[in-house]
């Protein structure tokens, strides 16, 4: 089980939001370089950016500081990115600058034919988001919730050549109530490509959930507010996780 720590750009500076809400943001870092640096030293092995003015803005908006990251991990692991990624050239440009994977989110749901396009012109290096609520998938920074189903979608997504499904519980995310294990459970069953779950972490406890159900496709899982805060030792967690999974 992978522990994938999240590194949410907004302005430059890394922050994390309650609920996808851009007014609730509150600062962890000056540095994203330097923040990239922390979780690979306490054993990360695959980092998850966000640009949050991206994500908003339908472009890549914080193009310097992911660079200054992807140059602070190198090759040493690989680092994924979602916000604002809405044509081919965007997910060239950021390739070429040594992201591993780009996060296709609200553009999968609302341009399936660029997520076709995207999938056939970069075999395994496309990942959609799919953020959801009661089962339904939301758009736009979660402010639109859509009428699919998030199972139907994803199905659609692997025939099309998608590598991964991250799956993220709005209603939990950045709340530390804990991660839907049944909901992303029931997702992965579904699907041969592998799931990483998303929203909500809170603790020791949420980790060895997920590693009970790892054998029903959960890749990983991506580590927001509770690394932040402190309410989940991040080095300890990925140690627990990598016993329960040997």
């Amino acid at each position: 089980m992978q522990l994938i720590p999240a590194i949410d750009l907004k302005d430059g500076h890394c922050v994390r939001l309650k609920q996808g809400d851009m007014a609730q943001s509150t600062i962890f870092g000056e540095d994203p370089a330097a923040m990239a640096q922390t979780w690979l030293n306490k054993g990360a092995r695959r980092l998850h950016l966000v640009d949050l003015n991206g994500a908003f803005a339908g472009k890549p908006q914080n193009f310097a500081a992911i660079k200054s990251i992807l140059k602070a991990v190198g090759d040493d692991i690989p680092v994924q990115l979602g916000g604002g990624i809405r044509d081919l050239d965007t997910i060239e440009r950021y390739i070429d600058a040594g992201l591993a994977y780009v996060i296709i989110g609200t553009a999968a749901v609302k341009n399936p034919g660029f997520l076709k396009d995207a999938c056939s012109a970069f075999g395994g290096h496309i990942i959609v988001g799919l953020d959801a609520k009661d089962g339904k998938v939301a758009t736009d920074g979660w402010s639109k919730l859509t009428g699919h189903e998030v199972i139907d979608l994803a199905k659609k997504f692997e025939d099309w050549g998608v590598e991964s499904i991250i799956y993220t519980d709005i209603g939990r995310d950045g709340m530390l109530s804990g991660i839907n294990i049944e909901a992303t459970v029931k997702l992965a069953q579904a699907l041969s490509i592998p799931v990483i779950a998303s929203g909500g972490l809170s603790n020791m406890a949420d980790i060895e959930k997920l590693c009970a159900v790892e054998s029903e496709g959960i890749q990983g899982v991506i580590c927001g507010r509770a690394i932040y805060s402190g309410d989940l030792d991040f080095a300890l967690a990925q140690t627990r996780a990598d016993e329960l999974g040997a």
